[in-house]
């Protein structure tokens, strides 16, 4: 964000200084970036609900998938894998679905394709979280998508998971991606086609 302001500082400066309209293109194509940049990094206060039978979107965006999967990195059994994909609009700040603590970290280069693609979650640079919970363990897996080149993930094992935080970002259109065990019972609590919002809207509840 600071680069882009800076950058529309020296448009300015160059505008005042050589005068015409002309001068005046760059400045406002800056500005218009950099407003944009502003409103893609916001990161706004979520309140809803919270409970240990709740897990919570950890992405705004639109639900993708519902599928049943296999997780081998950190549950190593059958998932239920909700998918939701953030477009270079939507808030990209992620947040845990869940209470607990920090259990499993990991980081996979990769490629940058199409994020809301099936394949995504195995091609694609991502960074898993895994985390030990009331309901018992969940990953939330951070995908790359076409636009993003950074994955931001904040905490490491042994940090304390709290739900509806913060617990990282990626830059530009990604996805995320939430695997419960399927014996523990976690039923949909939206389908695909919704828009959800991270910290506000149950995913999914166990029985």
């Amino acid at each position: 964000m600071a680069a882009g302001w800076t950058l529309v500082a020296l448009c300015l400066w160059a505008a005042m200084r050589w005068g015409g309209w002309m001068s005046y293109v760059p400045l406002a194509g800056t500005t218009v970036v950099a407003v944009w940049l502003l409103v893609f990094f916001r990161d706004p206060r979520r309140d809803g609900p919270r409970g240990d039978r709740l897990l919570l979107a950890p992405a705004d965006g639109r639900v993708v998938s519902i599928a049943e999967s296999d997780e081998p990195e950190y549950l190593r059994t059958r998932a239920l894998r909700i998918s939701v994909f953030m477009s270079i609009f939507d808030v990209h700040v992620n947040r845990y679905p869940t209470s607990g603590s920090v259990e499993f970290y990991r980081y996979h280069p990769g490629r940058f394709g199409h994020a809301a693609a099936d394949k995504a979650s195995l091609d694609n640079e991502q960074a898993s979280l895994g985390l030990a919970g009331p309901g018992g363990p969940v990953l939330v897996r951070q995908i790359a998508g076409l636009v993003a080149r950074r994955i931001v993930t904040d905490a490491r094992p042994g940090a304390a998971a709290v739900q509806g935080e913060r617990l990282g970002l990626i830059r530009f259109g990604s996805r995320v991606d939430l695997f419960v065990p399927l014996d523990r019972h976690a039923d949909p609590q939206v389908a695909v086609g919704d828009r959800v919002h991270a910290g506000v809207t149950v995913l999914a509840r166990y029985r």
